[in-house]
């Protein structure tokens, strides 16, 4: 049988296309998260479109208050006769904006007023207050596209899928024995001395299921419970730790054993992590899945935890060595039977 794809891939994606989805103006009921969630080349291209746009738009208010007002006119006048400027610099004429004389000017203008960089060459004057009102405008505008640009970019670079870029979890998962139970495996860690607080950790088995009634779920999600070592969901990931769940008679793995192990290509264990980021309180999640050749039976994880000049190492070259152990070669369920048997 050919095995069936990923849910959850191995870099915790989520293995799922969102298909005909015809409602799609919720999306721009909330634009901000709209706007994280663009790839990088799309937010910044939505961006210099907003400051270009803003800024032709306002030039063109600009360059029409003084075409309104005869700035331009006057400009004009005073470039073929400078003398006349001269002569005239007791008369009442007084522009609206100063040194605007053409529609590139009142771009120019445009800029200066939104980006605040004043060049001192170009002022609002005291004659227009439609003029002072679109200066009070358009920094107000100004204002709101920068603050969206800031926060947008400052939460594209502090998603929290960055910082599990850091969280590890073992290639493999493995099945042995451990205080005389059937468990499976895995060894999670954190790459960082910054902590995650409040970490805890959850595994689920997806697998295609069919109801009573004839209900096929495709993607049918189980809670199997954990224990850790210490004790609950909660885990205090200061150092790399072994995670197992015990397979008994509440467990999806209760009938697995290693001869039809790999004969499962619709089983997928799911891992996921979530805790505070201790440095920006902010909340990530972590996850990885294992289908049935990636679960080793009958190995453990080797240690990777040495006390060395009165204080402990870890040694993430053999985070994922595994070593063989006895294991018994059949199912939990069986395992249980012989014991009650004996």
């Amino acid at each position: 049988r050919e095995r069936r794809a990923r849910f959850v891939g191995k870099n915790g994606a989520c293995n799922v296309a969102h298909k005909n989805i015809r409602e799609q103006g919720r999306f721009l009921q909330d634009v901000f998260t709209t706007l994280v969630d663009l790839k990088w080349p799309h937010t910044l291209l939505i961006f210099t479109m907003s400051f270009l746009c803003s800024w032709l738009l306002f030039g063109m208010v600009w360059w029409l208050i003084a075409f309104a007002h005869g700035d331009l006119d006057h400009s004009t006048r005073l470039q073929r006769d400078p003398a006349e400027g001269a002569a005239g610099s007791a008369g009442a004429f007084v522009p609206c904006v100063t040194s605007i004389h053409s529609f590139t000017s009142a771009f120019l203008f445009s800029i200066e007023v939104q980006v605040t960089i004043g060049f001192g060459g170009r002022m609002v004057t005291e004659e227009c207050p439609a003029a002072i009102l679109v200066l009070i405008v358009q920094n107000i505008v100004g204002l709101v596209i920068n603050a969206i640009m800031l926060g947008c970019i400052f939460m594209k670079t502090s998603q929290a899928h960055r910082r599990a870029e850091t969280l590890i979890f073992s290639k493999h998962a493995v099945i042995a024995l451990r205080e005389g139970r059937l468990c499976f495996m895995l060894r999670v860690g954190d790459l960082r001395k910054s902590m995650i607080i409040s970490a805890t950790i959850r595994m689920q088995v997806v697998k295609k299921t069919a109801s009573l009634e004839g209900e096929v779920v495709p993607l049918n999600q189980i809670d199997i419970q954990m224990e850790n070592p210490v004790g609950g969901n909660s885990i205090f990931l200061v150092s790399p730790l072994i995670i197992y769940h015990v397979i008994d008679k509440n467990s999806p793995l209760y009938d697995i054993s290693p001869m039809n192990l790999h004969h499962h290509e619709d089983l997928e264990i799911i891992v996921i992590l979530e805790g505070v980021v201790e440095t920006t309180g902010i909340t990530t999640q972590a996850r990885t899945s294992y289908l049935a050749d990636e679960i080793l039976w009958g190995q453990r994880f080797v240690p990777i935890v040495a006390e060395e000049d009165g204080r402990y190492s870890v040694d993430y070259s053999k985070f994922g060595n595994t070593v063989k152990v006895p294991t018994p070669s059949c199912t939990a369920r069986q395992l249980e039977e012989d014991k009650s048997i004996m």
